[in-house]
């Protein structure tokens, strides 16, 4: 398993649910962290728990639908003078469940892909060229397996093109030390998943975090989170190592 201590780790949507923990864990593990919210102040909350865990971080925020701010974000990130090199894009937005979904709104996808496409593929795309140039990165973006469900397609169908990106992009960085791969949390009890959902936020640790620890060389793969519930990160990392 990889050791990512004094790393520099890029965390979107970090304030809450499973960002939160994952900032939390990732923290005790010994990585610094950029930690990113649409609310700076949020940011620096959790930014001043995990310095008090010994490592350093910053806050950033950028509302996720809109292009300009996230690139204002990535140059403010830049401003830090520090090499990214994990990226988890972790943010996304559940716009509206359709009951009638034959009059879903165009809205739904045009503010789905630019949070949970758009967004996430600018991040990628800004960092990946120096991860390629060093020889060394780790990026994993969050999807879903929400399947055969109209009623939430913006959300789903932007899901869908993130992992058509990643997936592409693996293919070109395969069999290197920079991976990037895909991670689907399960449906969870976070403001995202809502209170129905059968699985606590916790369960989807250490899942949500196995690409960014695999050593394997391998790109382009998705991670169920749900599959590593209750074991330890070496443990999932040394099955995930097996897909």
């Amino acid at each position: 398993m990889l050791d990512l201590k004094g790393r520099w780790v890029l965390l979107t949507g970090a304030t809450r649910g499973l960002g939160y923990l994952s900032a939390i864990e990732l923290a005790k593990r010994g990585c610094n962290l950029i930690l990113h919210s649409r609310s700076l102040e949020k940011s620096e909350e959790v930014a001043n728990k995990v310095r008090a865990l010994g490592v350093e971080a910053y806050a950033v925020a950028a509302e996720l639908s809109d292009p300009d701010d996230v690139t204002k974000m990535l140059e403010t990130v830049d401003s830090f003078g520090v090499k990214v090199e994990v990226v988890l894009n972790n943010a996304g937005l559940q716009i509206a469940y359709r009951t009638d979904y034959c009059k879903t709104p165009v809205s739904d996808y045009t503010v789905s892909f630019q949070v949970c496409t758009i967004a996430p593929a600018m991040i990628c795309y800004h960092f990946l060229p120096s991860m390629m140039e060093a020889g060394f990165g780790r990026i994993v973006n969050t999807t879903s397996g929400i399947a055969l469900e109209p009623e939430q397609a913006g959300y789903s169908a932007a899901k869908a093109a993130l992992d058509k990106i990643t997936i592409d992009l693996g293919s070109k960085v395969d069999g290197s030390d920079v991976m990037i791969n895909l991670v689907d949390p399960g449906w969870c009890r976070t403001e995202l998943g809502g209170p129905k959902a059968p699985n606590t936020p916790e369960s989807a640790l250490p899942g949500v975090l196995i690409g960014a620890f695999m050593d394997d060389k391998k790109s382009g793969r998705i991670f169920r989170a749900q599959d590593y519930a209750g074991m330890s990160l070496e443990d999932a990392v040394l099955k995930a190592s097996e897909i």
